[in-house]
């Protein structure tokens, strides 16, 4: 088993500071109180309407675009706790509290004093990042909680030397496996850090490998799925990489910054130069250069920055105790670390959370709050298309949707229409519509396809939110088609498509 001496477990916390339970359980109640205040507020988020129809749909192993336990989990949820914007988001609300508490144990576990961990809790709890992936139900919800567990778990294991946390760690990525593939890059990314930055003995470890083993046989099933179906997800990420990897990339760095903002960002990257200099982290400097693997591979690969946000717990973690002993006594010091941490609080909130009214001029500045307006307004506008039929083409009529989003929203909203098909991601494969049906109402699909297929095509309305929110949504047709040309076994391979 790798030992780590005492006087370094000493130097840098680890078991020999306790940690603040009750500021840390305070916190993260206070996060989740907040979260859960505004839930109801504008609406379902595109995703949170698209698990909601796959949910409904039965337990899968996996599907085109994901792993299959967020789509459970919000079903799940609507089966205890009602059909409701507000009960698919308790579960979220709850891991981003979780994540205040385990982010507050890591800044514990690195020596940090009970101001250190305060200042952690409260950091993380005002977040951007923690607070806009706890204010919806989407698989970097759970992704994050998963992060900030396997970073606690590591941090363990290095500085105290017990082969139980490999075990763990290796207990929960299987687990997260089920949730999101990208927990993938720190099992790649902290290997090669332990490599570069040490402690190399650490491969002696046999924990290290029963973990590495246990994470294998929990996620098995999930990665059978994916060699069984032709490795869906990969096919998925070079949809992806084709159509946002240029943009992410070039945002990357300044998003980086809002992610925790301009004042905590200043924070974790302190963590990051302790991690390097600090000789009593020794043990754990692998983070830094993890890191910036981590770092690099995404942008490679054209992901999002939030896809290294567990990263940014961790060091922001690290940042609390530098933080911490730069303020020292000095009360100028303190005073300057306060009102900063206070002023981004409030700027952090009023971005990540639906604060202000939907025709706020800031709302466009979140994209979750921008994918979050409109939804029943678009379902009765398609409604209000398919009422207008005659009797006799009702009867023959499908309604076609654009998206995954579109799709969603008239299940929940669509009352009384006919069935919905879709060639987004996963619901290509649920179609194509049957072979009676002659007669379409469409939104939100491409023109061109719609011309290829029918021989007449007439827009009868167009999508308004109501609020003069440019969203993906406003202003997109809603078309009514008559006249198919060939048979809907041969049409429909040219609706599939796969994007985020």
């Amino acid at each position: 088993m790798l030992t780590v001496p005492e006087e370094v477990r000493a130097d840098t916390g680890g078991p020999a500071v306790r940690p603040a339970w009750r500021t840390a359980a305070g916190v993260a109640s206070g996060v989740v109180v907040l979260l859960l205040a505004v839930s109801g507020r504008y609406g379902y988020n595109v995703d949170e309407l698209y698990f909601r129809l796959l949910g409904e749909h039965g337990w899968a192993w996996g599907y085109t675009d994901q792993p299959p336990l967020v789509p459970a989990l919000v079903h799940a949820t609507t089966q205890v706790l009602g059909d409701s914007v507000w009960a698919i988001r308790v579960p979220a609300a709850l891991c981003a509290g979780a994540v205040v508490v385990l982010g507050t144990l890591i800044t514990a576990e690195l020596g940090g004093t009970r101001r250190a961990q305060t200042l952690a809790a409260l950091g993380l709890g005002s977040s951007f990042l923690v607070l806009s992936v706890g204010h919806i139900m989407v698989t970097t919800t759970l992704d994050m909680l998963a992060w900030t567990a396997l970073l606690l778990c590591v941090v363990r294991a290095l500085l105290r030397g017990e082969d139980k946390w490999w075990l763990w760690a290796g207990a929960v990525l299987g687990l997260a496996l089920y949730a999101k593939y990208i927990v993938v890059l720190p099992a790649v990314a902290l290997p090669v850090g332990l490599a570069l930055a040490g402690p190399r003995t650490v491969f002696r470890s046999r924990g290290l490998y029963a973990g590495a083993a246990l994470a294998l046989v929990v996620g098995a099933p999930n990665l059978v799925y994916q060699a069984t179906h032709g490795f869906p997800q990969l096919q998925m990420a070079d949809a992806l990489g084709a159509t946002d990897g240029p943009m992410n990339r070039i945002i990357f760095v300044p998003s980086l910054v809002i992610l925790l903002g301009p004042v905590l960002t200043v924070v974790w990257v302190a963590g990051l130069v302790k991690l390097v200099r600090d000789p009593a982290w020794r043990p754990v400097r692998a983070l830094a250069p993890a890191f910036a693997v981590g770092v690099a591979l995404t942008i490679y690969g054209g992901g999002r920055p939030d896809y290294v946000g567990g990263f940014l717990i961790g060091l922001f973690a690290a940042g609390a105790v530098a933080a911490d002993r730069w303020m020292g006594r000095r009360r100028l010091r303190r005073a300057l670390l306060c009102a900063g941490l206070a002023a981004s609080a409030v700027l952090q909130v009023l971005m990540a959370l639906p604060v202000l009214p939907q025709n706020s001029p800031f709302v466009p500045l979140n994209n979750i709050s921008l994918e979050s307006v409109g939804w029943p307004r678009l379902a009765e506008r398609v409604r209000a298309a398919y009422d207008a039929l005659p009797r006799e083409e009702r009867a023959r009529a499908v309604v076609l949707a654009g998206n995954l989003g579109e799709s969603g929203a008239l299940d929940r909203y669509g009352h009384g229409l006919p069935a919905v098909y879709s060639g987004h991601n996963e619901l290509h494969k649920w179609g194509p519509p049957p072979e009676s049906a002659d007669v379409v109402v469409a939104v939100g699909v491409e023109r061109p396809l719609l011309d290829a297929g029918f021989r007449s095509c007439r827009v009868v309305g167009r999508i308004d939110n109501g609020v003069g929110v440019a969203n993906a949504e406003q202003g997109k047709p809603v078309t009514v088609c008559h006249g198919r040309k060939d048979s809907w076994a041969r049409l429909w391979p040219a609706y599939h498509y796969l994007s985020g």
